[in-house]
């Protein structure tokens, strides 16, 4: 039986390649109507245009992002037996999309919110993803904080409106979150573009070798176009003048040959090290400071080929945590083991059971091996008539031993146990104030403090302030002055254990 090649033609069809002879004028029983059932072409538009948009995403769902590729540019063949990091030179596509987190799709691009930096890799072993922001901690450490959080970033449920006691309330009940929101309202809060700005995988990962020997490792995408930021006034203003202007800047960059890129820079510990390291490496709050765990670069990441549709590269675009390749598997924090779920779990439900068959998340060199079947959009063969089921003995796709992880020891009574770290939350988000920001960079992260905490209650700002003055006391007098609070009353409730100030300030 020959096969039928498809015209090539410009004639405007149906979905179903029905030539289509009107598009303008819908079947009507004479000239004034009414419409008649009978025109397919008009029910099949109207009822596709009826279902165009997908739920968005419940957090990063505004967002841009382009192709590319990744580079190997040194040997790290000694840490992991990663086949698309396995020799200098090695080129590996890639696909990126950079978001703000907490707004709707409409929201502005220049809102003060961390950014996502989600890369996924098309290598030879399937799919790997890294989903990161541009800071590299966040503000919880354990998952089911993670809804709530959420809650307080969105609006609030009476009024639909942003709401600064939520958002205060919750942090200021969180300590943990001091080191996030010290980095949120200084200027890097802003970042001026996606160019301008780091990512980071925040969470500590496993690499391991092909002897068996693990690493835990953590990534820094470091920006080569260098970091600007916008102030809170030149955020607000181009808010109102272009709400797109990063995804309109780095659209605009790669339509003009100007290439942005990263170069990848890792921190490796061995378990050895990491036995003695004085912060807890898998508490997703705290970073390992670069004096104790020096970085080394590893691979450059080139963004040079912009999407040809939107909605079907950079919205259907699915990044999830546990799409891992042989040589990267995660590790015990308690944040990432809830998103190894979570993120494959959302995209079920936004894209189909069947999402991994869309070309942009389609393993390109690695296609699907496995025995799932049938659902929603399978638009494959469906396994043809091959075995549904494993073990099978009819030469359906066997596991592979040689891919598995090594082990490492867990130990521990199962329960909901308190975080007790003896480095506790006030350290790091103190050294970042203290050492790291310049006198430029403190006044802008307490003035746009004092202008966002300013619509809070003021028991809320109370709170929140003695947080601040915990982390550094300079920091909190100076919140405190740009609210007019009673300092004698700051240093008071800074004193009191995280219960005590949240009885001391209720309402």
């Amino acid at each position: 039986m020959s096969k039928k090649k498809k015209e090539v033609s410009n004639t405007l069809t149906t979905a179903f390649g029905i030539p289509v002879g009107n598009d303008l004028n819908s079947q009507t029983a004479g000239e004034r109507g009414p419409v008649l059932m009978q025109d397919v072409h008009l029910l099949e538009k109207l009822g596709h245009f009826d279902r165009e948009r997908i739920p968005e995403r419940v957090v990063h769902a505004k967002g841009a992002g382009a192709g590319g590729y990744f580079e190997v540019t040194a040997d790290v063949t000694q840490y992991t037996k990663a086949k698309f990091l396995s020799e200098i030179g090695k080129r590996t596509e890639v696909f990126v999309r950079f978001s703000t987190v907490g707004g709707e799709k409409g929201s502005a691009d220049a809102a003060r919110d961390p950014r996502g930096f989600a890369v996924k890799f098309y290598t030879e072993k399937g799919n790997y993803d890294m989903t990161g922001n541009n800071t590299p901690v966040f503000f919880i450490r354990d998952p089911l904080k993670f809804p709530d959080f959420i809650h307080t970033q969105k609006r609030n449920p009476g009024t639909n409106l942003k709401d600064p006691d939520m958002f205060w309330d919750f942090l200021s009940l969180t300590p943990e979150s001091i080191h996030q929101v010290t980095i949120l309202f200084s200027d890097r809060g802003t970042p001026a573009t996606y160019r301008n700005m780091n990512g980071y995988s925040s969470h500590t990962f496993k690499w391991y070798n092909d002897k068996g020997d693990y690493f835990w490792v953590q990534y820094h995408f470091k920006t080569d176009q260098g970091i600007k930021n916008l102030t809170r006034e030149e955020a607000t203003r181009i808010s109102g003048e272009n709400p797109d202007h990063a995804t309109q800047d780095l659209y605009d960059a790669i339509e003009r040959g100007d290439y942005p890129s990263w170069t990848l820079e890792m921190q490796i510990l061995t378990p050895e090290q990491a036995k003695d390291f004085q912060w807890d490496i898998f508490d997703i709050t705290k970073v390992w400071p670069h004096g104790e765990v020096p970085p080394i670069k590893i691979g450059k990441l080139v963004l040079n080929r912009n999407p040809v549709n939107y909605f079907a590269e950079v919205e259907q675009a699915a990044f999830s945590p546990g799409n891992l390749v042989p040589g990267i598997a995660a590790s015990p924090d308690k944040m990432l083991q809830a998103r190894l779920f979570s993120y494959h779990d959302t995209h079920i439900h936004r894209l189909g059971p069947n999402y991994h068959l869309i070309p942009v998340n389609a393993p390109k060199y690695a296609p699907e091996n496995s025995y799932q079947r049938d659902g929603f959009m399978r638009v494959d063969a469906n396994g043809g008539n091959g075995p549904n089921y494993w073990p099978n003995s009819l030469g359906g796709p066997a596991p592979d031993p040689t891919t598995g992880e090594p082990p490492f020891e867990v130990a521990g009574k199962a329960g909901r146990h308190p975080y007790t770290h003896p480095n506790d939350d006030f350290v790091q988000a103190g050294n970042l104030y203290r050492n790291v920001m310049t006198d430029q960079d403190r006044e802008n992260l307490v003035g746009n403090i004092a202008d966002h905490l300013s619509g809070a209650q003021k028991r809320i700002q109370l709170r929140q302030t003695a947080v601040f003055y915990k982390a550094d006391p300079d920091y909190g007098r100076r919140v405190a002055e740009g609210l007019g609070l009673d300092i004698k009353e700051i240093e008071r409730l800074a004193g009191m254990s995280q219960e005590e100030r949240a009885k001391s300030t209720q309402e």
